[in-house]
């Protein structure tokens, strides 16, 4: 017996190829066409990718809407397609990393997420907005960039 066949025999398991949804029949009738169509995808995505990204920080669904932008793009761009399988596997190892921490752990994750949100409200100037309802007007409120 040979080293190669030694042992049990291994099988390549190969994941399955990310069809491409088929193009509208209008887009595909000339070059313009479809670099209109191209372009207006790519719009799109980008719009509800960067929606995604500024939500991430916020309770809700952040991560969702930056998988269903990259799921927008992936359907014409071979770059995005990666990248949404990238970010999957990186998520999904995260999310049972974290569940299998104690308790302590998941805590302070959740105390950075919450003061990576209290940040970025300050920095966008909410509480100031806030504080301006209420008559409230202490200098510490204000955002240092949205003054």
């Amino acid at each position: 017996m040979d080293r190669q066949n030694a042992g049990v025999d291994q099988v390549k398991v190969e994941a399955p190829a990310i069809k491409r949804p088929r193009r509208p029949r209008w887009a595909t009738r000339s070059p313009g066409r479809l670099a209109l169509y191209r372009i207006g995808v790519a719009l799109l995505g980008g719009l509800v990718l960067a929606v995604g990204v500024v939500l991430i920080p916020y309770p809700g669904p952040g991560w969702l809407i930056v998988f269903a932008g990259l799921a927008v793009l992936a359907t014409e761009f071979h770059w995005a397609r990666r990248l949404l399988a990238f970010l999957r596997r990186r998520y999904n190892v995260w999310s049972a990393w974290l569940r299998r921490r104690h308790w302590i752990v998941r805590a302070l994750a959740a105390l950075f997420t919450l003061a990576l949100v209290l940040a970025t409200l300050w920095v966008l100037g909410a509480f100031s907005l806030v504080g301006d309802w209420f008559g409230t007007h202490w200098g510490w409120l204000r955002s240092p960039f949205f003054g």
